[in-house]
Protein backbone atom coordinates (compact mmCIF):
# COMPACT_ATOMS: atom_id res chain seq x y z
CA UNK A 1 0.00 0.00 0.00
CA UNK A 2 2.85 2.33 0.87
CA UNK A 3 4.72 1.50 -2.33
CA UNK A 4 1.66 2.29 -4.42
CA UNK A 5 1.01 5.70 -2.90
CA UNK A 6 4.60 7.00 -2.98
CA UNK A 7 4.76 7.44 -6.78
CA UNK A 8 1.36 9.13 -6.69
CA UNK A 9 2.55 11.66 -4.11
CA UNK A 10 5.70 12.25 -6.13
CA UNK A 11 3.67 12.76 -9.29
CA UNK A 12 1.37 15.26 -7.54
CA UNK A 13 4.35 17.20 -6.19
CA UNK A 14 5.95 17.29 -9.64
CA UNK A 15 2.67 18.54 -11.13
CA UNK A 16 2.45 21.27 -8.48
CA UNK A 17 6.00 22.40 -9.22
CA UNK A 18 5.26 22.38 -12.93
CA UNK A 19 2.14 24.48 -12.45
CA UNK A 20 3.95 26.99 -10.21
CA UNK A 21 4.86 30.13 -12.24
CA UNK A 22 8.58 30.52 -12.80
CA UNK A 23 10.20 33.96 -12.60
CA UNK A 24 10.75 35.42 -16.01
CA UNK A 25 14.26 36.84 -15.88
CA UNK A 26 13.88 38.14 -19.40
CA UNK A 27 11.38 40.73 -18.19
CA UNK A 28 14.24 42.66 -16.58
CA UNK A 29 15.59 43.46 -20.02
CA UNK A 30 12.30 45.20 -20.80
CA UNK A 31 12.53 47.30 -17.61
CA UNK A 32 16.19 48.25 -17.97
CA UNK A 33 15.70 51.02 -20.60
CA UNK A 34 13.46 52.89 -18.16
CA UNK A 35 15.37 51.88 -15.02
CA UNK A 36 18.87 52.86 -16.12
CA UNK A 37 18.11 56.60 -16.67
CA UNK A 38 16.44 56.75 -13.24
CA UNK A 39 19.46 55.14 -11.57
CA UNK A 40 21.97 57.28 -13.47
CA UNK A 41 20.17 60.64 -13.38
CA UNK A 42 18.26 60.45 -10.08
CA UNK A 43 19.41 57.78 -7.64
CA UNK A 44 23.11 58.13 -8.46
CA UNK A 45 23.32 61.92 -7.97
CA UNK A 46 21.18 61.65 -4.83
CA UNK A 47 23.54 59.13 -3.24
CA UNK A 48 26.56 61.16 -4.35
CA UNK A 49 25.05 64.32 -2.84
CA UNK A 50 24.36 62.52 0.44
CA UNK A 51 27.99 61.38 0.59
CA UNK A 52 29.22 64.85 -0.36
CA UNK A 53 27.34 66.40 2.59
CA UNK A 54 29.72 64.65 5.00
CA UNK A 55 32.88 66.03 3.36
CA UNK A 56 34.67 69.37 3.07
CA UNK A 57 34.56 69.37 -0.74
CA UNK A 58 35.44 72.74 -2.24
CA UNK A 59 36.20 74.03 -5.71
CA UNK A 60 39.80 74.83 -6.59
CA UNK A 61 41.31 72.84 -3.72
CA UNK A 62 44.62 71.11 -4.30
CA UNK A 63 44.22 68.93 -1.21
CA UNK A 64 42.16 65.76 -1.15
CA UNK A 65 38.58 65.96 0.04
CA UNK A 66 38.26 64.84 3.65
CA UNK A 67 35.43 63.20 5.57
CA UNK A 68 34.25 65.64 8.26
CA UNK A 69 31.28 63.75 9.67
CA UNK A 70 28.51 65.98 11.02
CA UNK A 71 30.57 69.19 11.00
CA UNK A 72 28.62 70.63 8.04
CA UNK A 73 25.31 69.91 9.77
CA UNK A 74 26.53 71.58 12.95
CA UNK A 75 27.48 74.68 10.96
CA UNK A 76 24.16 74.60 9.12
CA UNK A 77 22.08 74.56 12.31
CA UNK A 78 23.89 77.72 13.42
CA UNK A 79 23.59 79.46 10.04
CA UNK A 80 20.88 82.10 10.53
CA UNK A 81 21.05 83.14 6.87
CA UNK A 82 20.08 79.66 5.74
CA UNK A 83 17.14 79.45 8.13
CA UNK A 84 15.96 82.88 7.01
CA UNK A 85 16.12 81.56 3.46
CA UNK A 86 14.24 78.44 4.52
CA UNK A 87 11.51 80.58 6.08
CA UNK A 88 11.25 82.61 2.88
CA UNK A 89 11.01 79.36 0.93
CA UNK A 90 8.08 78.17 3.05
CA UNK A 91 6.30 81.52 2.66
CA UNK A 92 6.89 81.32 -1.10
CA UNK A 93 5.72 77.69 -1.33
CA UNK A 94 2.51 78.26 0.64
CA UNK A 95 1.92 81.66 -0.96
CA UNK A 96 2.08 80.15 -4.44
CA UNK A 97 0.49 76.73 -3.85
CA UNK A 98 -2.71 77.84 -2.10
CA UNK A 99 -3.81 80.60 -4.54
CA UNK A 100 -2.62 78.46 -7.42
CA UNK A 101 -4.93 75.64 -6.39
CA UNK A 102 -7.95 77.85 -5.66
CA UNK A 103 -7.69 79.79 -8.92
CA UNK A 104 -7.01 76.62 -10.91
CA UNK A 105 -10.04 74.92 -9.36
CA UNK A 106 -12.27 77.82 -10.31
CA UNK A 107 -10.89 77.91 -13.83
CA UNK A 108 -11.26 74.15 -14.20
CA UNK A 109 -14.89 74.32 -13.11
CA UNK A 110 -15.49 77.09 -15.65
CA UNK A 111 -13.78 75.21 -18.48
CA UNK A 112 -15.78 72.10 -17.63
CA UNK A 113 -19.03 73.87 -18.49
CA UNK A 114 -20.58 73.49 -21.91
CA UNK A 115 -19.74 76.97 -23.16
CA UNK A 116 -19.20 78.35 -26.64
CA UNK A 117 -15.57 78.41 -27.82
CA UNK A 118 -14.61 76.23 -24.89
CA UNK A 119 -11.83 74.66 -26.94
CA UNK A 120 -10.27 78.09 -27.49
CA UNK A 121 -10.45 78.96 -23.80
CA UNK A 122 -8.77 75.67 -22.90
CA UNK A 123 -6.00 76.31 -25.41
CA UNK A 124 -5.38 79.82 -24.09
CA UNK A 125 -5.38 78.61 -20.48
CA UNK A 126 -2.32 76.41 -20.97
CA UNK A 127 -0.14 79.04 -22.72
CA UNK A 128 1.81 79.95 -19.54
CA UNK A 129 2.56 76.26 -19.02
CA UNK A 130 4.12 76.03 -22.50
CA UNK A 131 6.50 78.93 -21.85
CA UNK A 132 9.97 78.28 -20.35
CA UNK A 133 10.53 79.75 -16.89
CA UNK A 134 13.33 81.96 -18.18
CA UNK A 135 11.00 83.49 -20.77
CA UNK A 136 8.30 83.96 -18.13
CA UNK A 137 10.79 85.70 -15.85
CA UNK A 138 11.98 88.07 -18.59
CA UNK A 139 8.40 88.87 -19.62
CA UNK A 140 7.33 89.70 -16.07
CA UNK A 141 10.43 91.82 -15.51
CA UNK A 142 9.13 93.96 -18.36
CA UNK A 143 5.66 94.01 -16.76
CA UNK A 144 7.14 95.20 -13.47
CA UNK A 145 9.54 97.70 -15.07
CA UNK A 146 9.49 100.92 -13.01
CA UNK A 147 9.34 103.33 -15.97
CA UNK A 148 7.80 101.56 -18.95
CA UNK A 149 6.16 98.55 -17.31
CA UNK A 150 2.58 97.59 -18.12
CA UNK A 151 1.63 97.49 -14.44
CA UNK A 152 2.81 101.01 -13.63
CA UNK A 153 1.33 102.37 -16.86
CA UNK A 154 -2.03 100.83 -15.99
CA UNK A 155 -1.98 102.19 -12.45
CA UNK A 156 -0.93 105.60 -13.76
CA UNK A 157 -3.79 105.66 -16.27
CA UNK A 158 -6.22 104.86 -13.45
CA UNK A 159 -4.95 107.87 -11.53
CA UNK A 160 -3.62 105.87 -8.61
CA UNK A 161 -0.98 107.74 -6.65
CA UNK A 162 2.40 106.22 -5.97
CA UNK A 163 2.55 104.35 -9.28
CA UNK A 164 5.18 106.56 -10.87
CA UNK A 165 8.54 104.87 -10.93
CA UNK A 166 7.68 102.12 -8.43
CA UNK A 167 10.11 99.25 -8.80
CA UNK A 168 8.10 96.26 -7.67
CA UNK A 169 10.99 93.78 -7.81
CA UNK A 170 13.44 95.99 -5.90
CA UNK A 171 11.23 97.14 -3.05
CA UNK A 172 11.76 95.36 0.27
CA UNK A 173 8.00 95.15 0.89
CA UNK A 174 6.86 94.34 -2.66
CA UNK A 175 9.53 91.99 -4.06
CA UNK A 176 8.28 88.73 -2.54
CA UNK A 177 4.55 89.37 -3.22
CA UNK A 178 5.40 90.37 -6.81
CA UNK A 179 7.36 87.16 -7.34
CA UNK A 180 4.55 85.10 -5.76
CA UNK A 181 2.09 86.54 -8.30
CA UNK A 182 4.35 85.38 -11.12
CA UNK A 183 4.66 81.93 -9.58
CA UNK A 184 0.89 81.58 -9.34
CA UNK A 185 0.42 82.71 -12.95
CA UNK A 186 3.10 80.39 -14.30
CA UNK A 187 2.01 77.25 -12.41
CA UNK A 188 -1.77 77.58 -12.53
CA UNK A 189 -2.27 75.99 -16.00
CA UNK A 190 -0.75 72.66 -14.97
CA UNK A 191 -3.01 72.43 -11.93
CA UNK A 192 -5.99 73.49 -14.05
CA UNK A 193 -5.41 70.73 -16.60
CA UNK A 194 -5.04 68.11 -13.85
CA UNK A 195 -8.22 69.17 -12.07
CA UNK A 196 -10.11 69.47 -15.36
CA UNK A 197 -9.21 65.87 -16.19
CA UNK A 198 -10.62 64.82 -12.82
CA UNK A 199 -13.80 66.83 -13.32
CA UNK A 200 -14.46 65.19 -16.66
CA UNK A 201 -14.45 61.78 -14.96
CA UNK A 202 -17.27 62.72 -12.58
CA UNK A 203 -20.46 61.02 -13.86
CA UNK A 204 -23.04 63.55 -15.01
CA UNK A 205 -25.78 61.25 -13.74
CA UNK A 206 -24.76 62.10 -10.18
CA UNK A 207 -25.17 65.82 -10.84
CA UNK A 208 -28.53 65.23 -12.51
CA UNK A 209 -29.73 63.13 -9.57
CA UNK A 210 -28.59 65.78 -7.09
CA UNK A 211 -30.36 68.49 -9.12
CA UNK A 212 -33.58 66.49 -9.11
CA UNK A 213 -33.29 66.27 -5.31
CA UNK A 214 -33.17 70.06 -5.16
CA UNK A 215 -29.44 70.49 -4.54
CA UNK A 216 -27.97 73.82 -5.59
CA UNK A 217 -24.64 74.45 -7.27
CA UNK A 218 -22.65 74.71 -4.02
CA UNK A 219 -24.26 71.60 -2.53
CA UNK A 220 -23.60 69.61 -5.70
CA UNK A 221 -19.97 70.68 -5.61
CA UNK A 222 -19.62 69.78 -1.92
CA UNK A 223 -21.38 66.39 -2.08
CA UNK A 224 -20.66 65.20 -5.63
CA UNK A 225 -17.76 67.01 -7.28
CA UNK A 226 -15.33 67.48 -4.41
CA UNK A 227 -15.43 63.87 -3.09
CA UNK A 228 -14.73 62.65 -6.65
CA UNK A 229 -11.71 64.91 -7.26
CA UNK A 230 -10.39 64.93 -3.68
CA UNK A 231 -7.62 62.33 -4.32
CA UNK A 232 -6.48 64.28 -7.38
CA UNK A 233 -6.53 67.55 -5.44
CA UNK A 234 -4.49 65.97 -2.66
CA UNK A 235 -1.86 64.66 -5.05
CA UNK A 236 -1.54 67.82 -7.14
CA UNK A 237 -1.31 70.02 -4.04
CA UNK A 238 1.50 67.94 -2.58
CA UNK A 239 3.40 67.91 -5.88
CA UNK A 240 2.92 71.66 -6.37
CA UNK A 241 4.27 72.34 -2.90
CA UNK A 242 7.43 70.33 -3.66
CA UNK A 243 7.91 71.98 -7.06
CA UNK A 244 7.31 75.47 -5.70
CA UNK A 245 9.64 75.03 -2.74
CA UNK A 246 12.37 73.79 -5.10
CA UNK A 247 11.88 76.68 -7.54
CA UNK A 248 15.04 78.21 -8.91
CA UNK A 249 14.97 79.54 -12.47
CA UNK A 250 11.94 81.82 -12.15
CA UNK A 251 13.12 83.66 -9.03
CA UNK A 252 16.72 83.67 -10.28
CA UNK A 253 15.71 85.54 -13.43
CA UNK A 254 13.30 87.89 -11.65
CA UNK A 255 15.32 89.03 -8.63
CA UNK A 256 18.41 86.81 -8.20
CA UNK A 257 17.43 86.55 -4.53
CA UNK A 258 17.26 90.32 -3.91
CA UNK A 259 16.65 92.83 -2.65
CA UNK A 260 18.65 92.20 0.50
CA UNK A 261 17.88 88.49 0.39
CA UNK A 262 14.11 89.03 0.62
CA UNK A 263 13.50 86.53 -2.21
CA UNK A 264 16.50 84.26 -1.65
CA UNK A 265 14.89 80.83 -1.73
CA UNK A 266 16.79 77.85 -0.28
CA UNK A 267 17.70 76.59 -3.74
CA UNK A 268 19.20 79.98 -4.58
CA UNK A 269 21.13 79.95 -1.31
CA UNK A 270 22.52 76.47 -2.01
CA UNK A 271 23.37 77.49 -5.57
CA UNK A 272 25.34 80.48 -4.35
CA UNK A 273 27.25 78.40 -1.80
CA UNK A 274 28.14 75.80 -4.43
CA UNK A 275 28.85 77.77 -7.60
CA UNK A 276 29.60 81.27 -6.33
CA UNK A 277 31.63 80.42 -3.24
CA UNK A 278 32.70 76.87 -4.15
CA UNK A 279 31.47 75.20 -0.94
CA UNK A 280 30.19 71.97 -2.50
CA UNK A 281 30.08 69.97 0.72
CA UNK A 282 28.18 72.66 2.61
CA UNK A 283 25.77 73.16 -0.30
CA UNK A 284 25.09 69.40 -0.38
CA UNK A 285 24.32 69.57 3.34
CA UNK A 286 21.73 72.29 2.62
CA UNK A 287 20.12 70.15 -0.03
CA UNK A 288 19.97 67.13 2.26
CA UNK A 289 18.44 69.20 5.07
CA UNK A 290 15.79 70.60 2.70
CA UNK A 291 14.87 67.11 1.48
CA UNK A 292 14.53 65.85 5.05
CA UNK A 293 12.40 68.74 6.32
CA UNK A 294 10.10 68.81 3.28
CA UNK A 295 9.64 65.03 3.47
CA UNK A 296 8.55 65.32 7.10
CA UNK A 297 6.15 68.19 6.35
CA UNK A 298 4.60 66.33 3.43
CA UNK A 299 4.29 63.12 5.45
CA UNK A 300 2.41 64.98 8.21
CA UNK A 301 0.22 66.76 5.63
CA UNK A 302 -0.66 63.61 3.69
CA UNK A 303 -1.26 61.60 6.86
CA UNK A 304 -3.67 64.22 8.14
CA UNK A 305 -5.55 64.51 4.87
CA UNK A 306 -5.78 60.76 4.37
CA UNK A 307 -6.92 60.25 7.96
CA UNK A 308 -9.62 62.86 7.44
CA UNK A 309 -10.76 61.08 4.28
CA UNK A 310 -10.93 57.73 6.12
CA UNK A 311 -12.97 59.24 8.97
CA UNK A 312 -15.54 60.42 6.46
Amino acid sequence: MTLATAPQRSTAADAGRAARPRPDHGAWFLVLPALIPILVLSVGPLLYGIGLAFTDAQSGRTQATRFVGLLNFSDLFQDSLFWDSFRIGLVWAFGVTVPQFLLALGLALLLNLNLRLRWLARALAIIPWAMPEVVVGIMWRLVYHPDAGVLNETLRSLGLSGADGRDWLSGLATALPAVIVVGVWAGMPQTTVTLLAGLQNVPRELHEAASMDGAGAWRRFRTVTWPAIRPIALAVTALNFIWNFNSFALVFVLTDGGPGGRTRLPMLFAYEEAFRYGQFGYAATMGLAMVAVISVLLAVYLAGRLKGADDR
